[in-house]
């Protein structure tokens, strides 16, 4: 079954809503007119009640039964068609108006009156509100009916009625009508949303939802959906960027080995060139599966499948074992290679693996890109609850310019030495997303042909209890 849009079931709450408001208004103006008439009809008995008790009240000590009646009479007898009568606790009449003779109203025994007793009663098709009070004279006890006439008010209320029930319809059928068009109106911003949503593809991701100035939720909406797709944008942009430069990379090795495997075959040689040949293709393929390990690393990481392994690691202890490492690499490079590491245990919480694998890359852009004699610097060092890693080389340098971008994927900035360095160019985004899965932050700081500084910094934590602290180290060089 088809759900109703949003419009519609709006429509219907406010209907709902409105129905029942209508009804609890209607009812409650009843409630409080029909309480309000009454209370003028009981405020007319309580004024005959008044009376009657001026009358009791001013009669002799002595008064006779038969006098009683006799002035009774007397004092009501231009009142002959109200609706009164008076009896005694034995159920003498003391007096009875013309009209309550012929339509007598049984009586209620004196002693169980307290108070006024008020009652509604039909007489004749007429509607009429009696009060019933007791009075007392000479140690005797009487009762006292009268009424008043309510057909006025039963006309009235039912034509108040009436009038509800014939509104009611209209006022609901112009709430709806409202309603409607005010859910429309609401949701007007939606629907240029949708409108605009649906011409979005891969091929115009550039285009954004309309600008909503409404200042409420729909607006925040709009703005957050224009976010998203600016998200989506880049990262499309960085999929096809990464995508058009990994086949870029991919291309020249392998076209490098076909040449070369093409070459060596087309003639016979002899064993050396086949050597040399294949060789040059295993350098390639190498290089070549270097660069397919550092794609799927940036891979997984984009996809969050890549796992750390994050735990309490004495970084001291892990760049002491590094630098040992490539004290080899720079005699090769016939390099000067300094490391200064505090001799103090300095804990953070990271992956021994990716912190390895973030100096290793840090040292190996420095030698690539100092020429002798140069030298490369190696130090670690507390700073503001931070542990700072530095990699500093007197090579080529980084412009200004270009700083942010060395950590883009693919990016090298001496493009005229990228055989020579071996590179694709991948190993700062991959240091850079280490870091930041660390909490750290990693920066350059460098001038054109004065080397390059690399800082890394990572939260320091406390040291585990059962830590042994490391032996002391000198600098080494």
């Amino acid at each position: 079954m088809k759900k109703l849009s949003i419009g519609i079931r709006l429509t219907f709450w406010y209907l709902a809503i409105f129905a029942l408001a209508q009804i609890v208004f209607g009812i409650g103006m009843w409630v409080l007119l029909r309480h309000y008439l009454y209370d003028l009809a009981d405020d007319s008995l309580e004024s005959q009640v008044e009376d009657l008790q001026k009358f009791f009240d001013s009669q002799k000590a002595n008064v006779s039964f038969a006098d009683l009646q006799r002035t009774l009479t007397e004092a009501y007898v231009d009142h002959a068609g109200d609706y009164l009568q008076v009896y005694a606790a034995d159920g003498s009449w003391v007096y009875q108006s013309e009209y309550m003779k012929s339509h007598p109203l049984a009586q209620v025994a004196p002693e169980r009156i307290h108070g006024l007793i008020f009652e509604d009663r039909r007489m004749n098709r007429t509607a009429v509100r009696f009060v019933t009070q007791r009075f007392v004279l000479n140690g005797h006890t009487y009762a006292a009916q009268t009424g008043v006439p309510t057909d006025d008010i039963v006309d009235t209320l039912s034509a108040f009625r009436l009038y509800l029930l014939m509104s009611a319809p209209l006022i609901l059928l112009t709430a709806a009508g409202g309603g409607y068009w005010l859910s429309r109106r609401a949701l007007a911003p939606v629907d240029a949303i949708v409108r605009s949503a649906h011409a979005i593809s891969g091929a115009n991701l550039d285009s954004r939802l309309d600008k909503l100035d409404t200042g409420d939720e729909l607006q925040r909406l709009s703005d957050t959906l224009n976010e998203m797709l600016s998200r989506i944008e880049g990262a499309f942009k960085r999929v096809t960027q990464f995508t058009a430069d990994a086949s870029h990379e991919l291309r020249t090795p392998v076209s490098l080995i076909r040449t070369e495997a093409e070459l060596a075959l087309r003639r016979s040689r002899d064993v050396g060139h086949y050597r040399e040949s294949l060789e040059h293709i295993l350098r390639e393929a190498e290089r070549t599966s270097g660069l397919i390990e550092e794609m799927l690393a940036l891979a997984r990481a984009d996809s969050g499948h890549a796992s750390l392994k994050m735990q309490s690691l004495n970084l001291a202890s892990v760049l002491r074992a590094v630098a040992e490492s490539w004290g080899q690499v720079a005699a090769v490079y016939g390099l000067e290679f300094r490391y200064r590491i505090s001799s103090e245990d300095v804990w953070v919480t990271a992956d021994e693996a990716a912190m390895r694998r973030t100096v290793n890359i840090l040292l190996d852009n420095a030698f690539k890109y100092t020429s002798r004699p140069g030298g490369v610097d190696l130090t670690l060092q507390q700073n503001n609850g931070k542990a700072v890693v530095s990699v500093r080389d007197s090579g080529i340098g980084i412009p200004l310019e270009e700083q942010e971008k060395i950590f883009e994927r693919f990016y090298r900035v001496d493009k005229a030495r990228v055989r020579e360095t071996q590179g694709a160019g991948l190993g700062l985004a991959i240091a850079r997303w280490i870091v930041q899965q660390h909490a750290g932050t990693i920066r350059v700081v460098s001038t054109s042909g004065s080397g390059a500084t690399f800082c890394v910094e990572l939260p320091l934590i406390a040291a585990p209890a059962r830590a042994i602290p490391a032996s002391s180290e000198t600098d080494a060089t």
